[in-house]
């Protein structure tokens, strides 16, 4: 089954949804364990509704879709009924019923095959429960349906006449909705003690013991040996301790800045702190949720800070080298104050709310870099080019190329358009790609000069918009997305940019040329 491309909100636990009696929604088949969680929800009268699933999904059907043979199914089943409650017309029609029950036999074969190959899909593509409406199209939920979902392990819910598929759908997003704010207010709290931690005259013990107990697990904090500083909380099994030693040590000699797993049913978690300190932050605890991960990279922030800012002063160069950047030193010059060499440039922004200094100090801690700057919504990260940037929960990311620090002006344009693209897209993370170009084969000069001239007639904006909208291959939607704007005014400015340049946009060869152009602007 394939893992659900899942929204940047909680999901909602099934039995929270059959709890709500204004629904009165009743499962009659599949597992009725407390772990089966809904994403969102989904209504489709598809015979086959694998195409149009992301998985997760409580997908809503009132059975338009079933064969005809479904009627023929329920008729047979009446007419079954109707001679048994008359005796005296049994005899005489015995042979008419005995034909009856073969056509009944052969249309439970067919439906149970069609049942099982439609719950199969939908088990395939990840769908979390099924709810059957028994109005208009059906008055009961048919029986092969029944044992297809308990056969495939799918939850079957029954969904009365009285209850619309769009009040399920509202019912979802309101629980999701609940969800979400508790674990924001969750979120926030822990934030607030944390940062109350650290400011007490023992802070690192004392942030240690705040992320113990808002975690519900252990807390270690590891030294460059690999010996246990300082630790909180509630004690382990040594099976799970021992591999979050190794789990920290992972982090601190490796390019990887957070690594997880599992071991004797506890979940381990170990964050690197700071930018080649040695230190780690180990997290052992009986579950692992969203907000249990921004909890501790809050603390790992913090313990960076408690840890390594004062004891390397990194601090007091970080100061000279802004202090010469603002005296008209070049970024080469100041770049081995910061300890950044070759670096790539990453652009972030949140999934599902506006970044704030605190998140996005978190993502430089996680990235492994304290250089970390916040605009207009937009979190910038200069990142050491041997770590490796990988995908970070509730955030998208668009990474440079590896450059060095003459070329971070460039690198820096490379992210925000791999930040836009993975945007438009909905992708985690996007690179900017680094293998040779057409642009490669051309003198510099020569090519600049033919895209000037070339793009001439148009203005910034519609530069931007034209590079936007071929770079995501003519998707209006998606360009609209990247752009922050209508689509209708992406149509707009790029049949203007067509007229202003007198050609056809759709012939591939023009966009050909067009791309070579403003790869060079």
């Amino acid at each position: 089954m394939p893992e659900p491309a899942v929204p940047p909100t909680p999901p909602v636990p099934l039995t929270s949804l059959l709890a709500r009696e204004d629904l009165a929604l009743r499962q009659i088949a599949g597992p009725r364990d407390a772990g089966v969680t809904i994403h969102w929800a989904h209504t489709s009268e598809m015979a086959d509704p694998y195409p149009y699933l992301l998985g997760g999904e409580l997908l809503l059907t009132a059975g338009v879709h079933i064969p005809q043979a479904a009627g023929r199914d329920e008729s047979l089943r009446d007419h079954d009924g109707s001679l048994t409650d008359h005796d005296a017309s049994l005899a005489a029609h015995d042979a008419s019923l005995t034909d009856s029950d073969e056509s009944l036999a052969d249309s439970d074969e067919g439906l149970g095959d069609y049942f099982d190959a439609y719950v199969s899909r939908i088990v395939e593509a990840g769908g979390a429960a099924l709810g059957f409406g028994v109005a208009p199209v059906h008055d009961t939920v048919p029986r092969a349906l029944v044992e297809a979902c308990e056969a495939h392990g799918l939850p079957l819910l029954e969904v009365p006449p009285q209850t619309t598929f769009s009040g399920v759908a509202r019912a979802v997003w309101q629980l999701m909705a609940q969800a979400r704010l508790a674990e924001l207010r969750r979120v926030t709290e822990a934030q607030q003690s944390l940062a109350a931690a650290a400011a007490r005259p023992d802070p690192v013990p004392a942030v240690l013991r705040q992320l113990a107990q808002r975690v519900g697990g252990r807390a270690v904090l590891y030294g460059p040996d690999g010996a246990r500083i300082a630790e909180a909380g509630r004690e382990q099994p040594e099976e799970a301790m021992a591999p979050l030693a190794e789990l920290a040590a992972v982090v601190t000699h490796r390019s990887t800045t957070t690594a997880t797993d599992t071991a004797a049913g506890v979940h381990l978690a170990a964050y690197a702190l700071g930018a080649g300190q040695g230190f780690a932050l180990g997290v052992a605890a009986p579950q692992r949720d969203p907000a249990d991960h921004t909890i501790a990279s809050v603390a790992a922030v913090l313990l960076t800070l408690l840890t390594g800012e004062h004891q390397s002063g990194t601090g007091a160069a970080r100061s000279s080298a802004l202090v010469r950047l603002l005296l008209g030193a070049t970024p080469e010059e100041v770049a081995p104050l910061v300890g950044a060499g070759r670096a790539v440039v990453v652009h972030a922004r949140p999934e599902a709310q506006s970044a704030d200094a605190m998140a996005a100090s978190a993502l430089g801690a996680a990235l492994g870099s304290p250089l970390v700057d916040l605009a207009d919504g937009t979190v910038r990260v200069l990142v050491a080019a041997d770590r490796e940037v990988d995908a970070h929960p509730g955030w998208t990311l668009g990474v440079s190329a590896p450059a060095a620090p003459a070329d971070w002006p460039a690198a820096d344009a490379q992210a925000a358009r791999a930040l836009a693209r993975a945007r438009a897209t909905r992708t985690p993370l996007i690179r900017h790609g680094a293998r040779p170009a057409l642009t490669d084969l051309f003198p510099p000069q020569e090519a600049a000069a033919h895209a000037r001239a070339l793009l001439a007639p148009l203005n910034p904006v519609l530069i931007e918009t034209l590079r936007t909208w071929l770079s995501l291959h003519g998707s209006w939607d998606r360009t609209a997305v990247a752009l922050s704007v209508h689509r209708n005014t992406v149509r707009q400015r790029v049949a203007r940019c067509a007229t202003l340049l007198n050609t056809d946009l759709d012939d591939a060869d023009v966009r050909m040329e067009l791309w070579f152009a403003l790869r060079q602007v």
